[in-house]
C-alpha cells in the first residue's frame, strides 16, 4: 500500500509543481519538454527494455509518432487546465479518463462488461460532466470557456494516451520499450518545436524544472507497475487505491496550496467519481 500511496503523491506534486512554477514565470512548453528527457532516461534503467529487438519493419512506428505527438500536447493541456480550472477538478478530469478507455475497450478491443463496470461508467461520465459544467475559474467568467475546453482534452486526451498504448502493445512491442520509444520520440518533438518557434533549446532554470517534472511523472508511473506486480492477485486494490488517493490527494492540495473552493457541483462531481471508481474496481474482482 506504501507503494500505491507514494505514487498518488507523485502524481499529484506533477500536477503542483506544474501548476507553481507557471505562476513563479516558468515556461510550461520547455518544463514538459525536459521532463520526457529525464523520463526517457529513468525509463532505460528503471525497466530496462530491449531495444536492441526494434526494427523499422515490425515496430509500429506511425503509433509511437502518434503517442510522442500526443503526449506533449496532453501535458501542455493539463497545464493549461491547472491554471484555469484548478488542479482539484483537473486531477478529478484526468483520473476519470479511465472511463472512455474502458468504454474504448468494449467497442475496440471486444472486452467483456459486467454490469458494476457499466454502472462505474456511467457514474465516472455523470462525474465529469458534473465537473465540465460545475466550472467557474477564480479567474473570472471570461476563462470558464477555455476551463472547459481544457478540462475536456484532458479527460479525453488521456484516454486517447491509454487506448493507443494498449493497442501498441496488442501488437506485440513489450509495454517497456513502447513506453520509452514514446518517451525519447515526444522529447525529441517538443524540443525541435521548441527550437523552431524559440530559437532555444529551454531556458536553464526550465530545464532543472523540467527534469524534476520528469522524475516525479516517472516515479508515479514506475510506482504504479511496481505495486500491480507486487499485488497482481489484486488489481482491484492497486487501482481503486491510486485513483481514489490522487483525487483526494488533489482535492486536499486545492484546497490547502491554492486556496480553491469546492462548489456545490464539483463536491457532486467528486462523490460521483469516487462512487464510480469504487465500482469498476469491484468489478475487476
Amino acid at each position: 500500500m506504501e507503494l500505491i500511496f507514494a505514487a498518488a503523491l507523485c502524481s499529484v506534486a506533477v500536477s503542483v509543481l506544474l501548476k507553481i512554477c507557471k505562476e513563479k514565470g516558468f515556461s510550461p512548453l520547455q518544463m514538459i519538454a525536459w521532463n520526457y528527457a529525464a523520463a526517457s532516461i529513468l525509463c532505460y534503467f528503471w525497466f530496462k527494455p530491449d531495444l536492441q529487438h526494434i526494427s523499422a519493419q515490425h515496430t509500429p512506428w506511425w503509433l509511437i509518432l502518434a503517442l510522442g505527438l500526443l503526449l506533449p500536447a496532453i501535458f501542455l493541456c493539463l497545464a493549461k487546465s491547472l491554471q484555469t480550472a484548478g488542479i482539484l477538478k483537473t486531477e478529478i478530469a484526468q483520473r476519470l479518463s479511465v472511463v472512455l478507455s474502458l468504454t474504448a475497450a468494449y467497442f475496440i478491443f471486444q472486452e467483456q462488461f459486467n454490469q458494476l463496470k457499466i454502472i462505474g461508467i456511467a457514474l465516472g461520465m455523470g462525474s465529469v460532466l458534473c465537473i465540465l459544467l460545475s466550472n467557474r475559474s477564480e479567474q473570472g467568467a471570461a476563462a470558464k470557456p477555455q476551463a472547459v475546453l481544457y478540462l475536456a482534452c484532458v479527460w479525453v486526451g488521456y484516454a486517447l494516451v491509454d487506448i493507443l498504448l494498449k493497442y501498441t502493445t496488442g501488437l506485440g512491442l513489450q509495454f517497456s520499450v513502447a513506453l520509452n520509444l514514446m518517451f525519447i520520440c515526444a522529447f525529441a518533438l517538443s524540443l525541435a518545436y521548441i527550437a523552431i518557434k524559440e530559437q532555444t533549446i529551454g531556458a536553464g532554470r526550465n530545464i532543472i524544472a523540467g527534469l524534476g517534472l520528469g522524475v516525479l511523472n516517472f516515479a508515479n508511473i514506475a510506482l504504479y507497475v511496481k505495486a500491480h506486480l507486487l499485488l497482481k492477485d489484486t488489481p482491484a486494490i492497486v487501482f481503486a487505491g491510486m485513483n481514489i488517493l490522487v483525487v483526494l490527494f488533489g482535492v486536499l492540495g486545492g484546497l490547502v496550496i491554492f486556496k480553491e473552493k469546492l462548489k456545490a457541483a464539483s463536491a457532486a462531481g467528486l462523490a460521483l467519481g469516487l462512487l464510480s471508481v469504487m465500482c469498476l474496481a469491484y468489478a475487476m474482482q
